[in-house]
């Protein structure tokens, strides 16, 4: 959607909203609000309750949730653009944070997941702020599998053991993912080039 810049410097929509004030925004920020419940009942001891499960579902659904939203409702923000990838990245790197600390995953694909985010931020944060990049398809593949194998490991270690293995594979997996993902948005940061680079045709939106 178009923006209008306002004198204060900040862009609001076309229809004299604020940028940021939008329906998909709020279910990012709601996405950021389970994220301490989320842990918390991660670590908390979870078996045999449907708490766990229940709540890093829903945190994991509004990833979808949000995008749908904007498209729906036609409130695709720069914003948003910008909050939902950071809500993925941070919800993401807490969660298996939490999953190593409640011993449900092994230490080494956390760390990938949160060194491989850090480098990211470091190489190619300024870009993906300034709107140079985009999300690649093998970024949205990453989101998915991660979310997946995150849920199977907490339905696994509540309610449904048979699944944990699965979840465990996920993860590995999309770390995996994330690690080419990583590749492909530092080679847009810093050589302008490849499948993460924003092309003048290319709309805005909440990926």
């Amino acid at each position: 959607m178009p923006t209008d810049p306002t004198p204060d410097g900040r862009a609001r929509q076309a229809s004299g909203r604020p940028d940021w004030a939008t329906i998909p925004n709020v279910v990012t920020l709601l996405r950021f609000l389970l994220l301490g419940p989320a842990c918390w009942v991660i670590v908390d001891d979870p078996e045999g309750s449907w708490l766990p499960p229940v709540l890093v579902g829903v945190w994991a659904v509004t990833d979808w949730v949000d995008g749908l939203l904007a498209r729906a409702l036609n409130q695709q923000s720069r914003t948003g653009e910008i909050l939902d990838p950071v809500a993925d990245r941070i919800g993401i790197a807490l969660v298996v944070v939490a999953l190593g600390l409640a011993d449900a995953l092994r230490w080494e694909p956390v760390a990938v997941i949160v060194l491989v985010d850090l480098l990211v931020v470091l190489l190619a944060g300024r870009a993906a702020q300034e709107g140079r990049m985009r999300v690649t398809h093998v970024g949205k593949a990453r989101t998915a599998v991660l979310f997946f194998g995150i849920c199977a490991i907490v339905l696994g270690i509540s309610v449904w053991p048979q699944v944990l293995d699965v979840g465990r594979v996920l993860v590995w997996v999309g770390a995996a993912l994330h690690i080419y993902s990583a590749t492909l948005y530092i080679r847009a940061a810093r050589l302008g080039t490849g499948p993460a680079v924003r092309r003048p045709t290319d709309g805005e939106g909440q990926a």
